[in-house]
């Protein structure tokens, strides 16, 4: 795994300390999550992957963030019981953080450091929407909405980065899941 994003820590749900170095064995796909999105379904679609794929070495990672419109506005706890309780969510979800603005945690840096643009629909039109109501992002690196995705290979390496209005089971997805699982 490189070794920045292999190193940089964050906090699990219980309150220990890990690492995407922690991960170095598995394909992971991270997606910031929210409980009160649009977006929130996106829990079956992310849940029915790592199910579909997790003995194969896929691990999804979910970063709830209340970056956007308020809209993880829960503790840690409150957060955790509606993955399980609403969507039945098995893979972990980690601690609440920031992926936008100056307090933007040091791994959705490097992520996007790393991937600087995203894979879009060819409409753009979750970004069209987002722009209308003036809430798109500041630039077009930084995370747009809720459910933004970042694939990273067994190597550590960013090797996808897919819009927040790709759901989990998108062709797109599966293909570099799947092709990743293969390395």
């Amino acid at each position: 795994m490189t070794s920045n994003l292999a190193q940089i820590p964050f906090t699990r749900m219980d309150g220990s300390s890990a690492t995407l170095g922690d991960y170095s064995d598995s394909v992971v796909l991270i997606v910031n999550v929210a409980s009160a999105c649009g977006l929130t379904p996106q829990y079956e679609g992310l849940e029915k992957l790592y199910e579909d794929y997790q003995d194969k070495g896929l691990v999804v990672l979910g970063f709830p963030a209340n970056n956007f419109a308020g809209q993880e506005p829960g503790s840690n706890e409150e957060i955790a019981q509606f993955c399980r309780g609403t969507f039945g969510v098995q893979f972990p979800v980690v601690q609440k953080i920031s992926v936008a603005g100056d307090d933007r945690h040091p791994l959705y840096a490097a992520l996007i450091e790393a991937r600087p643009k995203a894979t879009t629909n060819a409409d753009n039109a979750l970004l069209q929407k987002l722009e209308s109501h003036g809430l798109g992002p500041k630039n077009d690196t930084d995370i747009m909405w809720n459910f933004e995705k970042f694939l990273v290979g067994r190597g550590g390496d960013v090797i996808g980065r897919f819009a927040p209005d790709i759901a989990p089971q998108d062709e797109r997805i599966v293909s570099a899941i799947e092709a990743a699982l293969e390395n």
